[in-house]
């Protein structure tokens, strides 16, 4: 890997573009907790500007790698220990990974310091990371992805999504495809209950919502937001409902948030799917051992999974490979609509 100039980025270059010295770049590299904060990103700001590749990742490189691939989740553990959808990412990485010999490292990266996180991928450690459950803010694992191959699970929210290598499902088509089902059933006040508007998930199915009701003329002003959690899908429909404003359709973005609906509704003493018709979006457990079952939209998240270990181990061995991979959606009809 070289600099803009041809030349192969030293310890030194980094050094002089930091205005620090060798000392201190080498404790960043090396994960030094005597460094300053603002050192550390003036570091790691110089080391992605100039490709720089720790010498002992090079040497690693030049040989036979590490074999190892990082799981990067920017989440509490708590959080991805309750998702199913975790589970099933890390179950299609592993399912990839099995015929190969690679070896998969998973970091919750919530649960370190940032910084550290980026040290420990730049440290020749690993070949390669997947990063899934991003927010807008984690715009520094894009930046990365300038000295170390990085496939991102969903859309990156940043201009980072123009030259970012990710896979996702399509959200909008998958979210507009419910929210038709819902008009299609006679639903004509259907309010929306999505996530958080620094994530891709978040984004997109609000604009698939939106598209179709827009396409049929109808009121897009009943949208709350949660956090894809049970509670905080209990809360959003809580608030619709206490608005007052007349609802018989809803669609949430997750299965969870669905799922934390209905508690909402079914204790107002309306019924699902007579007075409100509900959809969600994942097709989980949660979807499934709901009363009634949820209509929902099906994502292949195990699938998910095994296409971003396969884009990432393509490129960590320089084959050629599509910069976005989009795979379909299914609505999986059931009682709740």
């Amino acid at each position: 890997m070289t600099s803009e100039h041809g030349a192969v980025p030293t310890l030194e270059a980094v050094a002089a573009r930091a205005g620090v010295s060798r000392a201190t770049v080498s404790r960043v590299v090396n994960g030094s907790t005597k460094v300053a904060p603002d050192v550390i990103e003036t570091v790691t700001q110089a080391i992605a500007d100039l490709n720089y590749v720790p010498n002992r990742a090079a040497r690693s490189l030049a040989s036979r790698r590490t074999q190892v691939i990082a799981l990067v989740v920017p989440e509490s553990t708590a959080k991805v220990f309750a998702d199913p959808f975790f589970a099933s990412i890390v179950q299609g990485v592993a399912l990839h990974l099995a015929d190969t010999e690679y070896t998969l490292n998973m970091v919750i990266s919530s649960e370190l310091n940032p910084d550290k996180t980026r040290r420990y991928l730049m440290g020749g450690n690993v070949d390669g990371a997947l990063v899934v459950s991003h927010h807008s803010g984690d715009h520094s694992y894009a930046q990365l992805g300038n000295s170390l191959p990085i496939v991102f699970g969903g859309r990156p929210v940043s201009d980072a999504e123009h030259n970012s290598y990710f896979v996702d499902v399509d959200n909008i088509a998958g979210s507009a495809g419910a929210t038709e089902h819902l008009i299609e059933r006679g639903r004509r006040h259907i309010a929306l209950i999505t996530g958080p508007q620094d994530m891709p998930a978040g984004v997109d199915r609000l604009t698939g919502w939106r598209t179709a009701m827009d396409r049929h003329g109808l009121d897009t002003s009943m949208v709350e937001y949660g956090d894809f959690s049970p509670v905080s899908g209990m809360n959003a429909m809580r608030r619709l409902l206490e608005s007052g404003r007349s609802i018989d359709g809803l669609f949430a973005t997750n299965d969870q948030m669905a799922a934390g609906a209905y508690s909402s509704i079914l204790e107002t003493g309306r019924s699902i799917p007579g007075d409100i018709a509900v959809v969600g979006y994942d097709d989980d457990y949660f979807g499934l051992t709901a009363t009634p079952p949820l209509t929902t939209v099906h994502q292949p998240s195990i699938g998910l999974g095994e296409t971003m270990a396969r884009v990432l181990v393509k490129r960590i061995a320089g084959e050629p490979v599509d910069r976005v991979t989009l795979l379909p959606t299914e609505l999986v009809v059931r009682q709740s609509s």
